[in-house]
């Protein structure tokens, strides 16, 4: 999740972003300024692939939306553009043809997990939950797998899952729970 800016002169627009040549790294851009996320740890991989496969397949028997994976870009804001690629999306099903676009789809997802790696600042792991919010996502999922806790962040509170907790959100994945346990085992 960790990210650092790249050298450029000037402002950098979604489009051009989408046309960078694949260079293996993963990229966002934040107020039209490039930032490389580093690469994730196989920790940070495996939780975040537990978590895609479990709404998925929660997903694969009901009509809610679509999952979308860390390659997935979205454009939060315009000039200067703002593309930011959660660990994993959530888009309800009334607004999947939206994200179902060429390039990145001009609009936030409803739920977003950030899965936090070793290397991340706490001040950084907040900043973006709380942009993220800022952009008009309804729930954010901050999963730390090092603490075996996820933090959920919304529009009318923050709070702490830990433990035997289970997570779910009625509002954006009705009927969705997962015990905190089987996101580590």
């Amino acid at each position: 999740m960790s990210t650092a800016p790249a050298q450029q002169s000037a402002l950098m627009t979604a489009e051009q972003l989408f046309e960078l040549p694949d260079d293996g790294m993963r990229h966002e851009l934040v107020e039209g300024v490039l930032h490389t996320v580093a690469p994730a740890g196989a920790e940070h991989g495996w939780v975040g692939a537990r978590l895609l496969v479990r709404i998925g397949a929660f997903l694969d028997t009901r009509d809610l939306g679509a999952v979308f994976t860390a390659e997935t870009g979205f454009r939060l804001r315009r000039d200067p553009d703002t593309v930011r690629a959660p660990d994993v999306a959530f888009v309800r099903a009334d607004r999947v043809a939206e994200a179902r676009v060429p390039g990145f789809p001009s609009l936030a997802p409803d739920l977003v997990a950030e899965v936090v790696s070793p290397n991340d600042r706490a001040s950084e792991v907040v900043g973006k939950a709380l942009a993220w919010l800022d952009a008009g996502v309804s729930a954010v999922w901050v999963v730390d797998p090092e603490n075996r806790t996820v933090t959920v962040y919304r529009h009318d509170g923050v709070r702490v899952l830990r433990g035997s907790d289970t997570l779910q959100d009625e509002e954006v994945l009705p009927g969705f729970t997962l015990p905190l346990g089987e996101l580590w085992s």
